[in-house]
């Protein structure tokens, strides 16, 4: 008699796919049943960092008004890790001229003001109130080198969102027009320092 060798072949066929469906679904079918792919990590933009004039300590300025040539250095005694919203904060300054052309007469500051302004990458807030340095002796101080002007303002509290401020000073200088000439000619000359805030210690 002939055997048959079909029911083998059946039997292996079946074991093939029962070991297939144990496996599980195919790695390439992940897609189309709709697998979650892993995005890429979102992270917060970094902000910009503020730029700071006195972040070596102190800084120097060369200003011109007409005749007048100022050389200005700018500083602070208070370090910048602690020029916090709340502090007091000074900025001192130091300030000598020449005149050119130098026929011999002299150069007086009339008036030295500072404003402040705080502000932060999104807006300015509201100015605070002027510091005037007015004069007590006509014509004015002597300025012109070797004779310097020092003279220390302070920036008082500004809100908590500031991350800096910004520090408008104005000189108004009267120059003789001759060497003995009681006229005199006005000259202006304006500077602005940015100065970071620091966080205060509780918020860092």
């Amino acid at each position: 008699m002939r055997r048959t060798r079909m029911p083998v072949v059946v039997a292996a066929l079946l074991a093939g796919t029962l070991g297939l469906a144990a496996c599980g679904p195919a790695p390439w079918n992940d897609a189309a049943q709709g697998t979650p792919v892993p995005s890429a990590t979102r992270t917060a933009p970094i902000p910009a960092p503020v730029s700071n004039d006195l972040s070596s300590g102190s800084t120097e300025r060369e200003l011109v008004a007409g005749a007048v040539s100022a050389t200005i250095n700018y500083w602070s005694t208070l370090s910048m890790d602690k020029w916090t919203a709340s502090a007091l904060k000074p900025v001192s300054l130091s300030m000598v001229t020449t005149v050119t052309p130098d026929d011999g007469q002299k150069v007086f500051l009339q008036k030295a003001t500072m404003v402040a302004v705080p502000g932060n990458a999104a807006t300015s807030f509201e100015p605070l109130a002027p510091q005037i340095d007015q004069s007590s002796v006509t014509p004015g101080y002597l300025v012109l080198a070797p004779y310097s002007y020092s003279q220390t303002f302070n920036v008082g509290d500004v809100p908590d969102a500031a991350t800096f401020v910004t520090i408008q000073f104005t000189y108004d200088y009267l120059v003789q027009t001759t060497p003995t000439s009681a006229e005199y000619a006005k000259q202006t000359a304006s500077d602005t320092l940015t100065i970071a805030i620091a966080a205060a210690p509780d918020a860092q």
